[in-house]
């Protein structure tokens, strides 16, 4: 009993210790947003949070010996966490120097031990926005196109490269130690013509800085999209929703609709993150060849509508080219590069991404299977699988299609060794043969001429 009764005074003794010491713990501190330069005004958001709520709280910037105050609570919170967003740069603190410097944020409890808590960060305070230059060519371009262009950036800078409506194409340094930048940009197949693209560059401080570069369209309208009406018969809607969904219940048609909506987006965004493996240089050194002797069943930026017992159910752009040539061909890289997927993915069926460099990549979908594995370097020609009908495939073929930077866009060009050199070699001089019409061979005929020279 005694034991008892001596266990209770204990409980007693402590629990209120534990919640005072509780009470009184230091806060945590957090800058949600990374904060690595200091503009003119740059913003900064703190997180503070405690079970008491914070008394004080307050941020410097310290610099070259210097401590200058940039922000203050204004009153003290109760909330067990709270968030505040406030500017530090030379507009308000105009004492700062360009230079390295060191930004430091602390909180006050308002337990009753009134603890603190402190975090710092090294910050580069940068006064002075960068400027760019851009070419003086002519680029001439037509809606899904790709082209290059080189310019200078000069001043501290964290970002740059071109800038197409919504869309950014990242900057690469010149090849060769040569100075200047170059990026490869497109226009969307849905990027409207009034678009200006503009060469940028960001310091990361809110001093951003742009000017345009010079595109010329055609001047005969944009080119004519071709539509089709596509008929869903139900044995090739039960073939896509029991290969893509097939756990899924309910309407046929409704889950149909959403495979070509929902996981199309989904796949596209996969595809569109692979930018992310390139190589900082071009992997290949010849023109790009077409699948031999394949035939196009369908191009670039068709519109499609979904036609199910006579009502449309849906409607898709097709953003690449369905090559045919026989059932179970094999699929030939359209050029030299390395893997970087080879695996299911969604509507595409068994699919293959080769990274040609600087953001380049080609797409190879709907095949039987894959007889390569990421990382693999290949050659331009090699057989990397079979085609099929895997995914949202109604028949044997080969969806090939290119993206740049994530972007989807025509391939036909990168086809065209001339277009190649005027585009590309010339302007940044990659290190790439001279492109000529003979310079590239399908297997097939290279086989038959190595053939023929042995019976000769």
């Amino acid at each position: 009993m005694r034991k008892v009764i001596s266990a209770s005074i204990l409980l007693i003794i402590l629990i209120p210790i534990s919640m005072l010491m509780g009470c009184s713990a230091a806060p945590a501190i957090d800058l949600p947003t990374p904060v690595s330069t200091i503009g003119q005004a740059t913003p900064i958001t703190v997180h503070a949070s405690g079970p008491s709520g914070i008394r004080s709280a307050s941020a410097t910037i310290e610099q070259n010996g210097s401590s200058y105050s940039v922000w203050q609570m204004a009153q003290p919170s109760k909330a067990k966490e709270s968030t505040w967003n406030f500017l530090a740069g030379v507009k308000t603190t105009p004492q700062l120097k360009d230079g390295k410097a060191k930004l430091i944020v602390e909180a006050t409890s308002n337990g009753l031990m009134h603890k603190s808590a402190r975090i710092e960060r090294d910050v580069t305070v940068v006064t002075q926005p960068p400027t760019v230059s851009a070419d003086s060519d002519q680029h001439y371009l037509y809606i899904g196109m790709a082209d290059t262009a080189t310019f200078n950036v000069t001043g501290a800078y964290s970002a740059a490269g071109i800038r197409v409506g919504d869309q950014s194409y990242r900057s690469w340094p010149m090849p060769g130690g040569k100075p200047g930048l170059f990026s490869l940009f497109a226009f969307a197949w849905n990027m409207p013509q009034s678009t200006i693209p503009v060469v940028f560059a960001s310091n990361g401080a809110g001093n951003d800085v742009t000017t345009p570069i010079t595109v010329i369209f055609p001047k005969k309208e944009q080119p004519h999209y071709t539509v089709h009406d596509l008929q869903i018969s139900d044995a090739f809607m039960q073939k896509v929703v029991g290969e893509l969904d097939p756990n899924g219940s309910g309407d046929m048609v409704a889950r149909f609709v959403k495979i070509n909506n929902e996981m199309r987006k989904s796949n596209n965004k996969t595809l569109s993150d692979l930018r992310l493996k390139t190589a900082d240089h071009f992997l290949f050194t010849q023109p790009f060849a077409r699948q031999s002797h394949s035939q196009a069943e369908a191009t670039f930026a068709d519109l499609r509508n979904y036609i199910y017992q006579g009502k449309k159910i849906d409607q898709q752009v097709h953003l690449g080219y369905d090559l045919a040539v026989t059932q179970h061909v094999g699929v030939e890289a359209s050029n030299d590069g390395r893997i970087v997927w080879a695996a299911p993915l969604g509507i595409y069926g068994n699919c293959v991404v080769v990274d040609h460099g600087y953001g380049l990549q080609t797409i190879y979908g709907h095949m039987s299977h894959i007889d390569v594995h990421e990382g693999d370097m290949v050659k331009r020609g090699q057989i990397m699988g079979q085609s099929g009908m895997t995914g949202m495939a109604g028949g044997d073929h080969i969806h090939f299609a290119m993206q740049l930077d994530g972007v989807q866009i025509d391939p036909k060009e990168w086809w065209d060794p001339h277009w190649i050199q005027d585009h590309i070699t010339k302007r940044i001089d990659a290190g790439m043969a001279p492109m000529t019409e003979a310079a590239y061979v399908p297997p097939k005929k290279r086989a038959h001429a190595a053939k023929s020279r042995k019976h000769r």
